[in-house]
């Protein structure tokens, strides 16, 4: 992280465009916000957008805006996200969501720093500076055609790669610390002191959701804490209780491989349906399916819309499923 610090501070003062990548949830809207902040252009807006949270044409008029009449809707002219950021910076989080033709006009954006609105014949010019972000290895994405190869290294002229909280478990006290003081300071409680365990725990811990859960279990453990102290018996059952989530096999979930995992769920399957039943396949099947849509919904804050593109399938398709399964999601 000091290494990503050093990196931070020193594009800052640059306008290069900085591409930014990492898991989910390890933090890389504060990177880009540092790097907004600590550059000669932090007196201008900071402007996010959320690639994968839009289909392609309403992402195209949210970058680029619209002209009155474009498309059904378009009832006035509207200045998009690259116009509100002049001057300052434009952030574009899961830039690997966009697609082939949004993706040229990106390009175009970068190059000539000029574009259209929708349904505009008007050439526009931009003073802007684009910081990306990833949470996917886009040059795995432009070897398979997901993503275009001179977008790629237009956007990669920095390069930052922020490690997933696993690897960094050394930070997670002071993260414990920080997010501890932040929530009794907005839920007006007073959770100062941290039990015997907690931090040893945590750093047991794999974290697949990296920092933002952390965050999360903090914010859940001050509200719940009837006392002032953080205790083991606060967090979740899956950080205090890690033996509990060992394979039969006495591995952990970071060292067991896939098809083991698979083997492993499909035989309890098996034995816990019973050997009469005639109908295991609906059963198990069903069971992985809507533990899949959950935590993709989770990780894509309920936007289903992003969900949808995440799991590869039609979003009608999985509101259907989504309401079949009984969970939440906008």
């Amino acid at each position: 992280m000091l290494q990503v610090y050093r990196i931070t501070r020193r594009v800052a003062g640059s306008n290069a465009s900085v591409l930014i990548l990492g898991e989910t949830g390890v933090g890389k809207e504060l990177i880009a916000n540092a790097i907004h902040v600590l550059s000669h252009r932090s007196g201008g807006p900071f402007v996010k957008v959320n690639c994968g949270a839009l289909s392609e044409s309403l992402l195209e008029s949210e970058l680029f805006g619209h002209v009155r009449g474009a498309f059904t809707g378009a009832v006035a002219n509207r200045a998009g996200r690259f116009e509100a950021a002049g001057g300052g910076t434009i952030f574009l989080d899961e830039i690997n969501s966009t697609t082939g033709t949004l993706q040229v006009k990106l390009l175009r954006v970068l190059q000539e720093k000029e574009f259209e609105r929708v349904g505009s014949t008007s050439t526009l010019h931009t003073d802007v500076r684009v910081v990306a972000a990833s949470n996917r290895d886009l040059m795995k994405e432009v070897r398979e055609d997901r993503f275009r190869e001179d977008l790629y290294w237009r956007l990669n002229v920095v390069p930052i790669v922020i490690p997933p909280l696993r690897e960094r478990r050394d930070d997670i006290p002071a993260l414990v610390s920080y997010f501890l003081d932040y929530y009794n300071e907005i839920n007006d409680r007073y959770v100062a002191h941290i039990g015997d365990g907690v931090i040893e725990a945590m750093q047991d811990y794999h974290w697949p959701g990296n920092v933002r859960e952390l965050q999360n279990y903090i914010e859940r453990a001050v509200v719940m804490a009837e006392t002032d102290e953080l205790t083991v018996d606060l967090l979740p059952f899956c950080v205090s209780q890690p033996a509990a989530f060992q394979s039969m096999s006495g591995e952990t979930p970071e060292t067991v491989d896939w098809q083991s995992l698979t083997d492993q769920y499909v035989e309890r399957g098996l034995n816990e349906s019973g050997s009469e039943s005639q109908n295991v396949h609906a059963q198990v099947v069903e069971q992985v399916e809507r533990a899949l849509i959950a935590q993709v919904l989770q990780q894509c804050d309920g936007v289903q819309t992003k969900a949808a593109a995440r799991l590869g399938i039609n979003r009608n398709t999985l509101h259907k499923k989504i309401k079949d399964f009984g969970l939440g999601g906008e």
